[in-house]
């Protein structure tokens, strides 16, 4: 809502197939494709944002879905994270049925997409850490029926940008068929913005840990280190066990894998880091802590 109405879009277009609405991008550079809406509308109401067209993709059923392929989930860019939030996907991908759970109050969930958290990649977004996690792929539609796969965290790092035309159509996760924890702190109480977040998953066919830490940064971090760590004292053939020290351990090692201390000055000094800094880095130890402790039990 807003008490200052925004300019009205030149054209509103809504198709009803992929296909379709990669086509009304092509024909309309300056056109911009809105799902829910989350985050395009905050910027519009704010005078950030004043788009010359619109594309909308609500009407598009084929990517409201999900469906099992090949050992992975073919996600549809766009589900909302109410969906993902059921019963039945929990069953399918936990951690990102939790992410989707946490992603604000209802009309958020209702209206928010998972590709529209991926597109906009704004470093709070709860499902990109369970997505890098994960390690999933993005389907992107392109024009005249094209398709490719790109990981998820090459978009996100910007190393590989979404082209003229092109739209996120599908999200392709591996189903790994072990526990997934996703965690985050916020700076209140309920439903929020994260101040850091942690997701961790298992994965018991090649004996690893993922785990992926947001809101941090401008992307999720991969403390890859500490994953290989932690995944050499877990006894994968005795119930996952592992010592409660190495735990904490593991905590104390994405914390500081991902808020490093400061490089030493030139004269040998070290500069502490900022209390507010030193309160966030003990805040991901925790949930990185706790993740891994609820993953194994």
């Amino acid at each position: 809502m807003t008490t200052h109405a925004p300019r009205t879009a030149q054209a509103v277009t809504l198709p009803t197939t992929l296909d379709e609405a990669v086509a009304a991008l092509t024909a309309m550079p300056a056109a911009v494709p809105v799902a829910g809406g989350t985050d395009l509308m905050a910027a519009v109401n704010s005078g950030q944002l004043r788009p010359a067209a619109l594309v909308g993709l609500g009407r598009i059923s084929e990517i409201r879905g999900w469906q099992y392929q090949d050992g992975h989930g073919l996600l549809g860019a766009g589900l909302t994270h109410a969906r993902m939030g059921r019963p039945d996907f929990a069953a399918l991908i936990p951690a990102l049925a939790a992410a989707a759970r946490a992603a604000g109050p209802p009309h958020i969930r209702n209206a928010g997409t998972l590709g529209g958290n991926i597109a906009s990649a704004a470093p709070t977004g709860d499902a990109l850490p369970v997505l890098a996690a994960l390690e999933a792929t993005v389907v992107i539609a392109g024009p005249g029926g094209a398709r490719r796969e790109i990981p998820v965290s090459h978009l996100l790092a910007g190393v590989e940008m979404l082209r003229a035309g092109e739209l996120i159509g599908y999200v392709r996760v591996p189903l790994l068929h072990a526990p997934q924890v996703f965690l985050k702190a916020t700076g209140r109480t309920g439903p929020g913005r994260a101040i850091a977040s942690v997701a961790l998953v298992l994965d018991p066919a090649r004996r690893g840990v993922r785990c992926a830490v947001g809101a941090i940064a401008p992307m999720p971090l991969r403390p890859l280190d500490a994953e290989q760590w932690v995944a050499q004292l877990i006894d994968w053939d005795n119930n996952r066990a592992i010592v409660p020290e190495a735990l904490t351990a593991f905590g104390e090692y994405v914390a500081q894998a991902c808020i490093p201390d400061p490089a030493p000055e030139a004269d040998g000094s070290v500069q502490q880091l900022p209390p507010a800094v030193l309160h966030l880095r003990r805040t991901v130890a925790a949930l990185a802590r706790r993740a891994l402790g609820r993953a194994l039990s």
